[in-house]
């Protein structure tokens, strides 16, 4: 398996040398060749297998530049019941007949970040092990990849994590996780702007190739390959939880920002998984949703950036969108690039009335949009319902999940966090607090440990050569 750049500037390297990258020299994202396919005699026999055998057999289809056993023991070492608190590792609730919640939120950082980070983590440690390197982990975090880096990584040798978040814009218990961090490792910096400025900042630092060379920046936000071949793994699992046969299709619901989670979906359909559609929900940050109604995709400045309720999700420069635009447009690197310097020139591009925005049915996406006032109404709904507490990123999934509804095809919707990371907005629509697991009771009353920075990319630069010794 090789990989090369949605821009068509990179040659083809293996999964261990983009491993540790994020953009490729020519500013585009790392994809694989081509998909594996996966055929019904396979499908069968992994219909059963654990959480962890199930990851093996899908990621050595990418990774084939790390042994088969070592890649086994380091999959087998991280889908554990100590790490995700359950056997199932990633359990589905049924609702009702046909309706189901993929509970993805039993990692160390209760969101599902943690089913590919716990991976990239012990994947980086490995990796850098055997060559006796050392990286510096650049990221920028709306709410969850943040922790789920930082849990990840913390205290692993030869790894700094340089993490930026959008000062006050995230929950008070999403903030806490992180800046209550106190590993050498491990460096949390607040931006005064919003998500986007900090992604901004992480792309200009990866575009400086000499910085980037001579102080090893790395990456784990959702441009990171790695990640999104992990959570390929939960599309099959939550397929086989909710059906029966190998030829019976199944439509998920995704909550997405930066594109990363549903990526992952039309990978697994691309391989052969049998989904009738892929639905994709955003909040009022709606420019992903847009686009799939217009094909129009058009980034918005930072000052139109709406804080929400389900604030992972305040994106509007979906960074792993490219990725899907890639195939969409037939993996034409030269459109690819030509579209993308329009995004970075002038913040749009327009697929509408062209060949390749009619293929977006061909992939199976459909799209809409949630408020505050949905995802309140959702809260009390699937509380009253069902008994069940949910987060404000899932109600948005299950708002317009529901809304796309095929009769006779099972709705799987994606849970992407514990509802006690969003405590407010719980109480606000069940008057009641959100449970609290084990260990994180006190969360927020611990000391926190940050660096505030304006949204300046050399300042940065100059925070990082400050902090690494390498």
């Amino acid at each position: 398996m090789r990989y090369v750049s949605t821009r068509g500037g990179m040659a083809p390297q293996t999964f261990t040398q983009i491993l540790l990258g994020g953009l490729c020299p020519d500013g585009g994202l790392a994809i694989a060749e081509s998909y594996p396919r996966i055929g019904a005699a396979e499908l069968a026999a992994w219909r059963n297998l654990p959480y962890a055998d199930l990851a093996y057999e899908i990621l050595h289809k990418f990774c084939d530049d790390i042994p088969a056993a070592e890649l086994k023991s380091l999959c087998a070492r991280t889908y554990t019941k100590a790490v995700f608190r359950t056997e199932a590792i990633a359990p589905v609730k049924t609702l009702e007949p046909g309706l189901h919640l993929l509970e993805l939120s039993n990692g160390p950082t209760l969101a599902f970040k943690d089913m590919a980070m716990q991976l990239l983590g012990n994947l980086f440690e490995h990796v850098l092990a055997k060559s006796g390197a050392c990286i510096n982990i650049l990221g920028a975090t709306s709410g969850d990849t943040g922790s789920s880096a930082e849990y990840a990584l913390r205290g692993k040798r030869g790894v700094n994590v340089f993490m930026l978040s959008p000062h006050g814009k995230m929950s008070a218990f999403q903030t806490a996780q992180m800046f209550s961090l106190q590993d050498a490792n491990i460096f949390n910096i607040a931006v005064r702007g919003v998500f986007d400025d900090c992604q901004d900042m992480v792309k200009a630092v990866h575009n400086d190739a000499a910085f980037k060379a001579r102080h090893k920046i790395g990456a784990v936000n959702s441009i990171n390959w790695a990640r999104v071949a992990a959570q390929v793994v939960y599309y099959f699992r939550g397929y086989f939880a909710v059906t029966r046969s190998d030829d019976e299709e199944v439509a998920f619901a995704v909550p997405s920002g930066n594109f990363g989670n549903i990526c992952a979906g039309h990978i697994a359909r691309m391989m052969g998984l049998p989904i009738a559609r892929l639905i994709l929900a955003t909040n009022e940050n709606n420019v992903l949703d847009e686009f799939f109604r217009t094909g129009i995709y058009r980034v918005r400045p930072s000052s139109e950036v709406v804080q929400t309720s389900s604030p992972s999700m305040d994106i509007s420069k979906a960074s792993n969108f490219e990725r899907f635009v890639y195939d969409l447009v037939g993996r034409d690197t030269g459109l690819v690039k030509a579209l993308w310097d329009k995004v970075e020139a002038g913040g749009e591009f327009n697929l509408a009335g062209t060949p390749y925005f009619a293929n977006v049915k061909e992939y199976g996406f459909v799209s809409g949009s949630s408020t505050h006032q949905d995802r309140l109404a959702m809260i009390r709904r699937v509380y009253k319902d069902y008994g069940v507490m949910i987060d404000t990123h899932t109600a948005d999934g299950l708002k317009v999940g529901l809304e796309h509804r095929q009769s006779g095809i099972p709705l799987i919707c994606l849970e992407t966090a514990l509802p006690v990371k969003f405590a407010a907005t719980i109480r606000e629509a069940l008057g009641r607090d959100p449970d609290y697991p084990p260990g994180c009771e006190n969360l927020e009353s611990l000391p926190q440990r940050f660096e505030l920075m304006d949204a300046d990319a050399d300042a940065v630069k100059a925070y990082i050569a400050r902090h690494t010794e390498l």
